[in-house]
């Protein structure tokens, strides 16, 4: 995604959400906020073409837009800035705390943070206060226990995007350059990226010039760390040249990993470190990641793999498995276009699937439950017709129209059965009622799960990263009613969900689920997303044969037929 987009769409995101903190029109927020979801879609750079092109960007916030892009804000937000205690703001970032919420608390009570509501809420002085019963005190304490889980860190879609414009911008001047740590290994949550590079020191005055820097945490000449505008903490290495796969291994990580390579190499009387493999003074292996892995007599251990849950005894025995790789995808089972939320036509989402080159791809948007997005069953109609009319377009392409579905609170769908027959592939997801109990919820899941024309549960905790928890439900007994009913779960690779989270991925597959990795797109640049599912799967262990849309089309086919 170009910086330049994710900044103005950032921006339109304070200013929607500073609007609805001051009561502004709920219509109006929720314009600026789809403004803002299609910049951060938009495939080309707004900072060289015009934002009006952007779709479904009228001329008011264009005009908003372009004053951002010349000064870095715009009147309107400047002044809502002002408006808006920073208090009231900080309190907005715990997840299931509304604005107005936000604001009584404050001017009634005085709270002005999430460490100052939790003692609030422990003490008993808000026991009376006005929307605020038991149950909310009680999940308002779990957002501000989930929210301080995730302070300083990002997302991977944030911490990546800014590791490759890192790399890109650092290129030209270095011999060799990568990202390592946390971020190589694909977990959902970045603290701080590490890249490493082979080079000349004077490298390091180039990254502190950067664009992208915002504070200069500590400048040397083999280690600079650096803030970007984000707040993500940057830490550049040179390492050198003859060193650089143990270098990899070593900021790869993790603690445990790395610990565990370092007693087997103590064992055998060697030393294991950032520079190499030593066997006194002689170098067993330095320059290969790999070549660490085969003298030590182990498999090689893919980055995500690497936890310290087992892969070194694994990797000893030669029993790692073969896990997926972005390459075995064969196709994206959910994706929206600007019929419903999406921002990008049918045809230009298909073009894309078919430039990917996949066998086949579905379009599931919205179905008519989630009444935001005015879906009708006429207007479904409609895009089959127009999907079928692509398919000649698209010869080695099998386009499936399918339908994203609204689990009710009581575990119904939109449509009755007649109707979802229609579909070639139906997703079924928790849109409301997120804090219904756990008893609630596992029926909930369980009763879709039964329902012979949903084929994958998506996102199914539903959490946000940094803006809502997950949902309460009895795994074990939702997987086991999937893998009975031959539902797939849905690993959501769209990098503010990563959903399922890893450890339940684990606790399916033991259950024998299978697993959809798909996209969420909802513009074109977001079909590339399937690359963080990937890297959350390969963290699970998970082949190709634990993934349906890594299988050949008659074997999928089968499997959406759920034993029909």
């Amino acid at each position: 995604m170009p910086r330049a987009n994710d900044e103005a769409a950032a921006a339109l995101d304070e200013y929607a959400e500073l609007f609805a903190l001051t009561g502004g029109d709920a219509f109006r927020v929720r314009s600026y906020q789809k403004a803002a979801k299609a910049i951060r879609g938009y495939a080309r750079d707004i900072s060289t073409a015009p934002v009006r092109d952007v779709p479904g960007v009228g001329q008011a916030i264009a005009t908003k837009v372009t004053e951002f892009m010349e000064r870095g804000s715009f009147r309107q937000l400047d002044e809502l800035r002002q408006q808006v205690p920073d208090g009231v703001r900080r309190l907005t970032r715990i997840p299931g705390l509304g604005p107005k919420t936000a604001v009584m608390l404050f001017e009634e009570y005085g709270v002005d943070s999430p460490p100052a509501l939790a003692e609030a809420i422990r003490s008993g002085r808000l026991d009376r206060a006005k929307g605020l019963g038991e149950k909310t005190r009680t999940n308002l304490l779990k957002g501000i226990d989930e929210l301080a889980e995730v302070q300083g860190q990002v997302h991977i879609g944030i911490a990546m995007g800014v590791a490759e414009e890192v790399i890109d911008s650092l290129r030209e001047h270095v011999e060799r350059i990568d990202y390592a740590g946390s971020l190589r290994r694909m977990k959902d949550h970045i603290g701080d990226v590490d890249i490493l590079a082979v080079a000349d020191p004077s490298v390091m005055a180039v990254f502190r010039d950067q664009h992208y820097v915002a504070e200069v945490l500590v400048s040397g000449e083999k280690k600079t760390s650096v803030r970007t505008v984000e707040g993500l903490q940057l830490d550049l290495r040179l390492v050198p040249a003859e060193s650089w796969g143990a270098a990899m291994q070593y900021f790869t990580g993790s603690k445990e990993h790395n610990v565990e390579l370092r007693e087997m190499a103590v064992k055998k009387g060697w030393k294991l470190s950032e520079y190499g493999l030593f066997s006194g003074d002689t170098v067993l292996a330095a320059a290969d990641e790999a070549e660490i892995y085969s003298r030590l007599g182990l498999q090689y251990v893919p980055p995500p793999l690497r936890e310290g849950s087992g892969e070194v005894a694994a990797a000893r025995r030669e029993e790692l498995p073969t896990v997926i790789e972005r390459e075995d995808l064969r196709g994206d089972l959910h994706s929206h276009t600007d019929l419903t939320d999406g921002v990008a036509s049918l045809s230009d989402m298909v073009a894309r699937a078919a430039e990917l080159g996949y066998s086949y791809f579905a379009v599931t948007d919205h179905a008519p439950d989630l009444v935001m997005q005015r879906m009708t069953l006429e207007k479904a109609r409609a895009q089959r017709d127009q999907l079928r009319e692509l398919q000649a377009d698209h010869p080695k392409l099998r386009l499936l129209h399918g339908t994203e579905l609204n689990i009710d609170a009581d575990g119904g769908v939109d449509w009755p059965a007649e109707i979802l027959d229609e579909f070639d592939v139906c997703v079924a997801s928790v849109h409301s009622h997120f804090n219904q109990d756990r008893d609630a919820m596992t029926r909930r899941f369980i009763a879709a799960c039964e329902n012979p024309n949903v084929n994958i549960i998506g996102h199914p905790t539903t959490r946000k990263i940094g803006k809502r928890g997950p949902v309460d439900a009895d795994w074990e007994a939702v997987f086991q009613a999937a893998a009975r009913t031959g539902t797939a779960m849905e690993i959501d690779s769209y990098p503010d969900r990563s959903d399922l989270p890893v450890d339940l991925v684990r606790l399916a597959r033991h259950h024998g689920v299978r697993f959809s990795i798909d996209s969420d797109a909802h513009a074109v640049p977001h079909l590339d997303f399937q690359r963080f599912g990937v890297g959350l799967a390969q963290r699970a262990w998970l082949t190709t044969d634990d993934v349906i849309n890594t299988w050949p089309w008659q074997r999928l086919k089968k499997f959406l037929a759920k034993g029909g």
